[in-house]
């Protein structure tokens, strides 16, 4: 039996919430995270026609890239459509979860899937996010450095890019006076203590504070372990939105142009004037990417790829930059084959299916 927790933890392994843009409301929207699923039907929006091919296919969980909820509803009472998937899921138990822009921001999300469609090599976060890494410093005997070590580093501590088990140590001496109700793993109550001591510093994620933090103090051994949490601007490079790279060989912006039409098979795909140069430098965004222009232009880019443009922008950036639009659904369609692989590879045999509904809500001639 599978529990939807297993599922929800499954997938904020690969995307935490903590990486969704403030706006966001990714996250468990209906349901209770202690359910037992029978399966999960994969989407990028949930429709009433979604909830109904679920409630066909005996399925009692959706997983979706767009939330339904992104605003508090003040009523349920079926007067819209949104009021009217909530009534429904809930009359037949139906768990709706959804991962956006964390999973957008998470390293292989939607946009390094558009990248891995296309070919890309070389691929890099185009925008890394910051407020997202925190430095824990803290202060352990001598007889306990490595076994705190190895707690930190097990609950999620110590990653630095390509590298992991990271941590910094500086012998020093430590001093304390036990109080009257203490319990002290050495020293005397009431007299002072010195006692050698190892300064360890780690990198932990902001959303694996608790987890870490945890692990500290079962490891280590005082009652009230020293320690310091010190917020970082560094930016975590393999995290954030969009991504650039190349191109195993320059091609025509002509024939760029139509391997985009071709790899998101879409029906038209609005771009800024040509001028002759050859494509080898390609940033994306998957969704509505205009934001990312000027990022993908220091980023040295050719050409930039995203979902929506507004019309304003072509103006600004039309000298400097090949822009094409595909759709913002076009653009992250594969988002679906994200989140079947990542319940695969924890579940192999539980029953996952693809919706065959099309959720997109425009439309072309």
């Amino acid at each position: 039996m599978v529990i939807l927790n297993d599922i929800i933890e499954a997938i904020e392994a690969v995307a935490p919430v903590a990486w969704q843009e403030s706006y966001d409301n990714a996250g468990l929207q209906v349901g209770n995270r202690f359910q037992s699923v029978s399966g999960a039907v994969i989407c990028l929006d949930v429709t009433e026609a979604v909830v109904d091919e679920a409630i066909a296919l005996g399925y009692n969980l959706i997983v979706s890239h767009h939330p339904l909820l992104f605003k508090g509803l003040k009523s349920i009472t079926g007067s819209s459509c949104v009021e009217r998937i909530v009534v429904k899921a809930i009359q037949h138990n139906i768990a709706i979860y959804a991962a956006h822009t964390n999973l957008d921001n998470a390293p292989g999300g939607v946009s390094f899937r558009m990248a891995r469609k296309l070919g890309l090599i070389d691929v890099r976060v185009l925008d890394p996010m910051p407020g997202l890494l925190m430095k824990l410093v803290t202060y352990v005997p001598e007889s306990h450095v490595e076994p705190v070590r190895t707690a930190l580093f097990e609950a999620g501590a110590g990653h630095t890019g390509n590298y992991d088990q990271c941590s910094f140590g500086q012998v020093g001496e430590g001093t304390f006076r036990p109080g009257l109700h203490a319990k002290p793993y050495c020293g005397v109550i009431g007299e002072l203590h010195r006692e050698p001591e190892t300064r360890l510093e780690v990198i932990v994620p902001v959303y694996a504070q608790g987890t870490v933090m945890a692990a500290l103090k079962r490891s280590h051994p005082y009652e009230e372990p020293a320690f310091d949490w010190i917020p970082l601007a560094n930016r975590w490079e393999q995290v954030g939105a969009g991504v650039v790279g190349h191109l195993p060989e320059p091609v025509d912006e002509m024939l760029m142009l139509e391997k985009l039409k071709e790899t998101f098979e879409v029906g038209c795909v609005k771009h800024s004037p040509l001028h002759g140069r050859k494509i080898s430098r390609i940033a994306l965004c998957g969704g509505a990417g205009a934001s990312l222009m000027s990022k993908a232009v220091a980023a040295g880019a050719d050409m930039f790829v995203t979902g929506e443009i507004r019309y304003h922008d072509y103006f600004e950036f039309e000298s400097r930059i090949l822009l094409a639009e595909i759709g913002h659904y076009e653009s992250e369609q594969y988002t679906k084959e994200i989140f079947c692989e990542i319940i695969q590879k924890k579940f192999p045999t539980f029953a996952i299916h693809s919706t065959q509904v099309d959720t997109n809500p425009i439309n072309y001639l």
